[in-house]
């Protein structure tokens, strides 16, 4: 070789260095951009749900509570009635369902049934009738199944 052979001065071909990880390709920006804000209306869409049932999960409670204490008495019953009350003007403000009482409050929770709300008129009646009268004449326990089916069906 000639040490004056300008082609013997040449390096071999080489490959140019990678770019490395950071900073990411704009599609990667713009996908984690909208990962980001998926998550974030995931998140508010969950809590607000959440906050929505607040109520749900308070009367179940209580109804709960009024089940272990179960007993066949105006007084229980007048509780319970209290409570489907509460939950009615927490779900049904502009009917106003605090201040209805014997038949009217009777049709007010049979109409917010979704299924066999006649198969559930006998109930209703003696749930409601329970609360003012000296001996009731409804069962606890079914009283309590007619609110838990009633509360189940005014979920949002």
């Amino acid at each position: 070789m000639m040490p004056d052979d300008p082609l013997s001065q040449l390096r071999d071909i080489h490959l140019p260095q990678t770019g490395g990880f950071w900073p990411p390709a704009p599609g990667w920006w713009v996908l984690a951009v909208a990962l980001l804000i998926a998550l974030v209306i995931l998140v508010w869409a969950v809590r607000r749900r959440h906050s929505q049932n607040r109520w749900l999960r308070l009367a179940k409670a209580e109804l709960a509570s009024l089940e272990r204490t179960a007993v066949k008495e105006p007084q229980w019953f007048t509780q319970l009635n209290a409570l489907l009350k509460r939950v009615a003007r927490a779900r049904y403000p502009e009917e106003n369902p605090e201040a209805q009482s014997g038949e009217q409050w009777a049709a007010c929770l049979l109409r917010h049934l979704p299924d066999d709300r006649m198969a559930q008129q006998p109930v209703v009646d003696a749930l409601v009738n329970s609360a003012w009268q000296p001996q009731p004449t409804a069962e606890p326990a079914q009283a309590i199944e007619f609110a838990r089916t009633w509360l189940e069906a005014q979920k949002c």
